[in-house]
């Protein structure tokens, strides 16, 4: 019953996602269990991650077919085994898909040979340029305009909080492209970021990662499906992968008890080892539930995805919702069960709670889900 294994048969998954899973987990024991804790030039980890991935095959889970393979248990198993031995491997993996999504969804052919081939062999990575200093979870106040300018379009505005900035091959990019109020002015665009008029300021989060804010200055780029399309787009793209950051969660939450309970097994405190006390048994206990819990919520909105539901937007919220919330409780107790060694540098578990804190806000924070459920509850008791 090892809370580490690779994932056991069970109603939403089937065989090949099993398959995955392994390969996934057996390429974290080869590739990043010895150098997770190395947090130094995350900008550079993340290519040569990236570069391994695509050259294992594992990127095309990532990806929307017929350049990948990607249905969303794919996805879901991969993020779980790889956020098991490494977040920034995780993220780098998810971005891969997350920044390619709308050229998969609404690109053009010409669009799609370019780029998600590409994508898909760890070539080029790709970004998801959406966030703004005055657009977060309120899309409808994204400010970066877009002009046209003949075949193409030229963007000028500032996005932050950007995932891969500064070493994106790509970016699509949400800006307003018309005059309607809020969402409906909203296009997305592709931008090659080779082009003129990218400005790049690293940011530095207190997990290592590479994140920086993106300025536009009258970038050439191109149009993805039709204008003023954007926030469906958008929408869509957060509504796929939003499952998967609970995927992510459980992989931090897994790795989580499997390090309190070799430490409470280890560690002796009053004559007795810590496992022994009915507290630390407690402890245990609500954390290996809050993870079974969470982890059939994400597979059960990926399955209902994959089955041809068009929209899983309230499954999806409460799959990120609980998963991120139960992984941030997992690993707080895991910290407290390590005692002041869980608060030192270097050990794994202090690792684990910076890493897990984002979860909860990024694609959404935790009150946007409880948003999305409640409106979708009110809507169907109509």
């Amino acid at each position: 019953m090892s809370p580490s294994a690779s994932p056991a048969p069970d109603a939403f998954l089937e065989d090949r996602h099993l398959a995955l899973a392994e390969r996934a987990r057996s390429f974290g024991e080869y590739r990043l269990r010895a150098t997770a804790h190395d947090e130094a030039h995350p900008e550079e980890r993340t290519r040569q991650i990236v570069g391994q991935l695509g050259a294992g095959g594992l990127l095309g889970a990532a990806i929307a077919p017929p350049h990948g393979s990607m249905d969303l248990r794919s996805l879901v198993v991969v993020r779980e085994q790889l956020a098991y031995f490494s977040s920034l491997a995780d993220t780098a993996f998810a971005m891969q898909g997350l920044g390619s999504y709308a050229v998969s969804s609404a690109g053009t052919d010409a669009q799609k040979n370019r780029w998600l081939s590409a994508v898909a062999a760890g070539d080029v990575l790709a970004a998801f340029a959406v966030t703004e200093p005055e657009a977060g979870s309120d899309l409808g106040a994204v400010r970066t305009r877009a002009r046209p300018d003949g075949p193409l379009w030229r963007l000028r505005g500032i996005k932050t909080f950007i995932s891969n900035a500064g070493i994106a091959g790509m970016y699509t990019v949400l800006a307003r492209s018309g005059e309607e109020a809020e969402h409906r002015g909203l296009s997305m665009f592709l931008v090659d970021a080779e082009a003129p008029g990218i400005v790049v300021k690293r940011l530095e989060p207190m997990a290592p990662h590479p994140l920086g804010e993106v300025r536009f200055e009258d970038t050439p780029a191109l149009l993805l499906g039709e204008a003023g399309g954007g926030y469906k787009l958008a929408l869509s793209t957060l509504d796929t992968f939003r499952p998967s950051v609970g995927a992510a969660a459980c992989g931090l939450a897994t790795r989580a008890l499997d390090e309190a309970v070799r430490w409470s097994q280890a560690r002796r405190q009053f004559g007795r080892m810590l496992a022994e006390f009915q507290a630390t048994q407690m402890a245990l206990a609500d954390m290996y539930v809050d993870l079974q819990a969470a982890r059939l919520l994400v597979r059960r909105a990926a399955w209902l995805k994959d089955r041809g539901e068009e929209r899983i937007a309230a499954e999806g919220a409460a799959a990120k919702l609980f998963a991120t919330e139960a992984a941030q409780r997992i690993v707080d107790r895991a910290v407290q069960i390590h005692g002041g060694q869980g608060v030192m540098r270097g050990s794994t578990v202090e690792r684990l709670y910076r890493e897990v804190r984002a979860l909860r806000i990024y694609e959404g924070t935790s009150e946007i889900q409880k948003l999305v459920i409640a409106r979708q509850i009110l809507k169907e008791s109509k």
